[in-house]
This record gives structure tokens, sequence and C-alpha cells, in this order.
């Protein structure tokens, strides 16, 4: 197989017949509208929103590469690093620490220029204390850098990047790109995220973390042309199908043309724009719900209502059931019965089905 960096005239990536104009008029809508909803919040709650994306994007970009870390440690990890928390909290893991000091960098960063000083930055903050990586250091040595899956012996190799000799020029060439490609609109924003990913991630030019890396450049990358941080996680649309993300960056760095490698990522771009919506939509709604029935709700209501809630955007899967209210609240049959129709009775829940089939669902109107 002929790699992307093989090509005589890398890195002119081409791309034609690519019409991503309604793809960047819905991202423009759909960001508009999640922007209007987070005004309705009070400035502690836009905090937590950022800090609900901060941390999905973190413990996402980590599964992605299978690291599966704390959410709790996310959490303190990034509140800590924000100054939040006025004592700081003790952090088990250190995968946690790393991936928020690496995400609240690019955050804070967003408007400056791209250098590989801040490249090898991020990486040492990613890898700092690490002793099976060079952080902040480029990939050196004789064996090619491969990326490959299967059992040892029966290994498939699915890219490799260039030499390690070629990768200090590559980033200075990769870095000057960057920085030249001008963003006049929405649409050359997506096109130049998507190339950008997939040069960075063509060079792979540290021994490990370059998927985390490549995925903040897009971060970054969206940032600086919206002006502002970005409120919504792309490893999180990512990480819902890994397969789709490595056989598009497969394909594409098969070629220097990357039509369908721009269409692909844009997409990816939108989706998480459209999940954040979906996500602060339902903050509100649950803020609005709370408000209007915390009066009326006892302590057992409430603590159903809440796990109902913490279920998040997908919902609470087979409604609530007397059931599983009486397992959530410790009641018994005949307090659960009562509970449950005085929420139907003030328009908390609407009962579905009828007899040992009944369930409820939150009446959110």
């Amino acid at each position: 197989m002929i790699y992307n960096w093989q090509n005589k005239d890398w890195a002119n990536f081409t791309y034609k017949n690519l019409n991503v104009s309604d793809i960047a008029s819905c991202l423009v809508e759909l960001s508009d509208e999640t922007k209007a909803l987070l005004q309705q919040k009070n400035i502690a709650e836009q905090q937590e929103e950022m800090l609900c994306f901060l941390i999905s994007e973190a413990e996402k970009t980590s599964e992605i590469e299978g690291e599966y870390i704390s959410r709790r440690d996310l959490m303190s990890s990034i509140r800590n690093k924000l100054g939040i928390n006025k004592i700081p909290e003790n952090i088990k893991d250190r995968r946690a620490k790393s991936i928020a000091d690496l995400l609240v960098e690019v955050r804070n960063s967003c408007e400056k220029r791209l250098t590989e000083a801040a490249l090898k930055n991020w990486h040492k903050l990613l890898f700092d204390g690490s002793k099976a990586v060079r952080a902040g250091k480029y990939r050196i040595g004789d064996a090619p850098m491969q990326v490959v899956s299967g059992a040892a012996g029966r290994e498939t190799v699915h890219y490799e990047a260039p030499p390690s000799v070629r990768v200090p020029q590559e980033m200075k060439n990769f870095v000057q790109w960057y920085n030249a490609f001008e963003v006049k609109n929405v649409a050359d924003m997506l096109i130049k995220t998507a190339i950008a990913h997939l040069y960075f991630e063509s060079i792979h030019p540290f021994e490990d973390g370059n998927g985390r890396i490549g995925r903040a450049i897009a971060e970054k990358c969206l940032s600086q042309s919206f002006g502002a941080p970005i409120l919504f996680s792309i490893s999180t649309i990512i990480e819902k199908n890994r397969k789709q993300y490595y056989d598009a960056l497969k394909n594409a760095q098969g070629s220097l043309e990357v039509s369908d490698w721009i269409a692909y990522f844009a997409d990816v771009i939108l989706q998480a724009q459209a999940e954040a919506l979906q996500i602060v939509k339902f903050s509100l709604c649950k803020t609005t719900f709370f408000d209007r029935y915390k009066t009326e709700l006892n302590e057992r209501e409430l603590k159903a209502v809440n796990k109902i809630f913490d279920a998040g955007v997908d919902g609470f899967e087979g409604g609530m059931t007397a059931k599983k209210y009486m397992s959530i609240t410790r009641a018994s049959k005949a307090t659960a019965t009562r509970d449950l129709q005085h929420m139907v009775e003030i328009g908390v829940f609407a009962a579905q089905g009828s007899g040992r089939s009944v369930h409820y669902q939150l009446d959110k109107k």
C-alpha cells in the first residue's frame, strides 16, 4: 500500500466536488441556539455546562485509546486545574490529571498561534512523569512507526508513518501549513479542522498519544476559528463508532484526495454540536422541572426523579415502575404505589400501559 506521505506531492491535499456549506449552515444554527439557551443560565450554571463538556471530552478521548478513567477523578482534576476547588482535591489516577492538564491548556490557549513548542508542551502535559514515553519529544529510532491490530504474530498493519528522521521537518511544515491556512468562513473552518487532524495523524510525530493530541488540535482549530472555546465534545461522537473513524482515517491516509475524509469529519463536528444542544436543553428542562415541583415532592419522590435525570439525554430505560421505585427508595409496595399516584396527579409523571405493565415517564410539558 502506498501511504499519503509517500506521494511526490505530499502534503498538497486536494478535494473536489466538495460542498460543506449545508453542514456549515446547520452548525452555525445549532451553535447559535446552544449559546442562546446557555444565556438563560447564570454564570455558575454556565460554568457547570462547560465542565460537563470538558469532562466528556477527557473521558471519551481516553476511551478511544482504550483507557478508562474515573469520571470523578476527571471532574476533580479539571476543577483543580481551573481553580474552582479552593482546596485542591486528591487525584488517585495520574492519567486523569494529565488529560485534564492537556485539555485545559488547549482551551486556555485556543486563540494563540500554533507552534511546535506548544505541541511538545501538550505532549509533556499528557505524559509528565511517565518513564515509558519521552514526554514532550518527537519519536526517534529506526524502527517503523506502525498502527497495528491483532494478536502477536498475526498483526495487521493499518498504517505506517514517515521515518523518525523525517519528523522534525514534517512538523515544521505542518505548523507552517496550519498557520498559513486562512479561514474566511465556517466551511473553511470545517475543511481546515478535518485536514489538520488528518495531517497530524499521518505524521504521527510522538511515540504515544498521537490520537489524543490530534483530537486536541481539532478542538483548537475549531475554537480558534470561532474565537472562543467550543462547547461540545468531538471525541464523544468518535467514540460511539470507533470503527467508522479508523476506517475513514485509514482510507484518507492512502491518498492526497481527501473529499470523503472532510465530509466525514465535518459531519462528526455537526453531530457533536447537535448532541451538545440536546444536553443543554435537557439541563434547562431539569432546572425548570425542579423549580416547579421541588416543594411538592417528598424526599423519596425527589430521589426517584433525580435518578431519572441522572440517566441523561438518552433517558431512563423502560421508564419508572413500582418495582424500580421500591429499589431506588427502599419504600414498601404500598408507599411506592401511593407516591407514584401522587406524582401522576400533580403532573410529574404520565402513566403508560396498564396492569402489571404500567410504567411512568416524566411529563416534561
